[in-house]
């Protein structure tokens, strides 16, 4: 890697912010002779434009002995992500590969057959005459051979030890926070009826721990192995055969990784094993679906990733503790670099506010909702002709959500999604000309929601972990609350920077849930100083009255509230001037303490540091 070519590889006409000082920066990071470089870019640095500086600077094939690694991966987890980068002009040299599911085959009768299961995937022997075309055979190859690959991180971790995608000099993994979470999600194994093709068949006895799983993994090895030959014999497949002669394939290998990693006496990783009743068991000993769970998987990590190239820059804006993170991952803190990225949008562009209207735990949501809904349809009156975005949590919240709004009157704005049209949902509101509200879940990260697309956001409930999860409760058994706080505040400043995306835009974010102003406490000594210049500013708006017809555009005749859109008579944002709430920082006065030191020595909060997060409900 020749980092001294960083600012040459930079590959937009000029620098904005601080992107000049922090590729300086990260220049001097690896000339120190790093081979780890963490970025911490908060929202609108350019981190991909960064990365693309990064991965310029590896080496190149000229330049190279033979057995020397050359070129660049860029991967991220975010498949919206990699969506940006694949339509960004700037971007246009990185090569994008997707797996094979991604594409569709070409031949006349197979054009609505993906690549997966196409006549390749299905007859044995079968010589493809389009092959030099077939879109993924040719995305693949190029790829491969160009200086920059571009792909998700699922799919750069599948390709460990490929012949294809093979050892390279630099990687950059963009928005990383989440690696460890993603490694352990990849090599966490699922045993039921929708992973496992012969499932009906099997006898699942009740398994007891890792100890009993790993026999019963062995088992299954071979039952699965056996059912694979067994279609490889057969020849030609249909498109189901071979989707299921893939998918064995898939299993055979999770199971093998497991039953290695936990034999490995030098493996530190720790497994659990889930299970539930199986329906409709004799009640002879015979259980249901299981779930194999990896927690913090170096080894793996280290097959799929630090074994993939020689030099990593990690950029996110939420890697709030660099010792926590590298530990996490498998990395010594003492060789791992931390490059820092002043913020650049003002403070007054991005106001939080507080609306808590009591505790959103599951015990207390009963309470809680019939509050909150009625905040967001003074907040809808507020910005009553602006895009809305609620942060729900969970469908649950949801749901309940929907049904309070529609139960006062404001239901026809607002729009809201189920598991499986997420996606076509959210495009549909955000091409909407319409002043809607949309309830989501689980979208704190990778969602783009610069200028009119959303002015405002509500977020209603502290996102703690799910107890219920079996790798949380271990580690909270373990005392690991600072990983707990932190995780929750890396979601909520991730969420806090959806509708703020450059600059000169603006966008209000109301927090509904007073456990999230106690999480701030708990978590304070993991707060960035740009996040935190936000929690000194944060005040308690003046919000108009309950008024759903107001709420949904229909005339206002009590009061003439028609704002002015460069300002506020209110809680209101804008890019011209602050709101004109009460301002947390001039009721603290002469002190400079900040609001969350205040609110920490409310009498309304439980000083248990249990008191807020035992919620299984997600």
């Amino acid at each position: 890697m020749d980092a001294s070519r960083i600012l040459d590889e930079f590959p937009a006409p000029s620098y904005r912010g601080n992107q000049q000082q922090a590729l300086a920066d990260i220049r001097e990071a690896f000339e120190a002779g790093n081979d780890v470089v963490l970025v911490r870019a908060p929202t609108g640095s350019g981190k991909s434009l960064l990365a693309r500086a990064i991965a310029g600077c590896a080496r190149r094939g000229d330049d190279a002995a033979p057995s020397e690694a050359t070129n660049a991966y860029y991967t991220t987890p975010q498949v919206s992500q990699l969506d940006d980068v694949a339509g960004d002009d700037l971007l246009e040299d990185l090569s994008i590969i997707r797996g094979k599911s991604n594409y569709d085959c070409i031949l006349p009768g197979e054009t609505d057959t993906p690549v997966d299961q196409a006549p390749c995937a299905r007859e044995r022997g079968y010589d493809c005459s389009v092959k030099h075309r077939c879109p993924y055979f040719s995305d693949r190859a190029i790829a491969s051979n160009r200086r920059i690959a571009a792909m998700t991180l699922a799919y750069f971790m599948q390709t460990a030890g490929s012949d294809v995608f093979r050892k390279r000099d630099v990687c950059v993994i963009d928005e990383a926070h989440g690696l460890a979470e993603w490694a352990e999600m990849y090599a966490t194994t699922h045993l039921g009826p929708r992973t496992v093709p012969m499932w009906e068949d099997l006898r699942v006895p009740d398994l007891d721990g890792p100890d009993q799983a790993v026999d019963y993994a062995d088992a299954l090895i071979d039952t699965c192995t056996k059912r694979k030959d067994d279609l490889l014999q057969k020849g030609d497949l249909e498109p189901a055969e071979a989707a299921e002669r893939d998918r064995l394939q898939e299993l055979i290998s999770e199971l093998k990784w497991f039953v290695e990693d936990y034999r490995d006496p030098q493996s530190s990783t720790t497994w659990l094993v889930d299970q539930n009743d199986r329906e409709g068991g004799d009640g002879q000993g015979e259980g249901g679906p299981v779930t194999i769970k990896p927690m913090d998987p170096e080894r793996y990590l280290k097959h799929t990733v630090w074994d993939r190239a020689n030099k990593f820059a990690l950029l996110s804006a939420t890697i709030l503790n660099k010792e926590a993170f590298c530990r996490q991952v498998g990395l010594d803190p003492a060789d791992v670099a931390l490059v820092d990225v002043g913020h650049t949008f003002p403070v007054e562009h991005r106001p939080l506010y507080d609306v808590a209207q009591g505790k959103m735990t599951y015990e207390h949501r009963d309470e809680t909702i019939p509050n909150v809904a009625r905040t967001i349809v003074r907040i809808m009156r507020e910005h009553d002709d602006e895009k809305g975005l609620i942060h729900c949590h969970s469908y649950d919240i949801q749901s309940r959500l929907e049904e309070r709004l529609g139960n006062f009157g404001v239901g026809q704005r607002v729009r809201t999604h189920d598991r499986e049209d997420r996606d076509a949902a959210l495009d549909a509101w955000k091409d909407s000309d319409r002043p809607d509200v949309f309830l989501s879940v689980k979208m704190e990260e990778a969602l783009d929601l610069e200028g009119d697309l959303a002015r405002w956001q509500v977020i209603c409930k502290a996102p703690y972990p799910n107890t219920g999860d079996s790798r949380v409760a271990h580690r909270l058994e373990d005392g690991q609350w600072s990983w707990y706080y932190r995780t929750a505040l890396r979601t909520v400043i991730q969420g806090c920077g959806r509708v703020v995306r450059a600059p000169d835009d603006y966008g209000a974010t109301y927090l509904a849930d007073s456990s999230l102003l106690d999480l701030f406490d708990r978590a304070s000594h993991d707060v960035p100083d740009w996040f935190d210049d936000q929690l000194v500013e944060m005040s308690e708006p003046e919000l108009p009255a309950f008024d759903p017809d107001a709420a949904i555009g229909v005339a206002d005749s009590t009061d003439g509230r028609r704002r002015d859109r460069a300002g506020s008579s209110s809680g209101r944002s804008s890019p011209n001037g602050s709101s004109g709430g009460r301002s947390s920082a001039s009721s603290r006065g002469s002190t400079g303490s900040s609001s969350r030191g205040s609110r920490s020595s409310s009498s309304s909060r439980d000083s248990s540091p249990i008191a807020d997060v035992w919620d299984t409900d997600g």
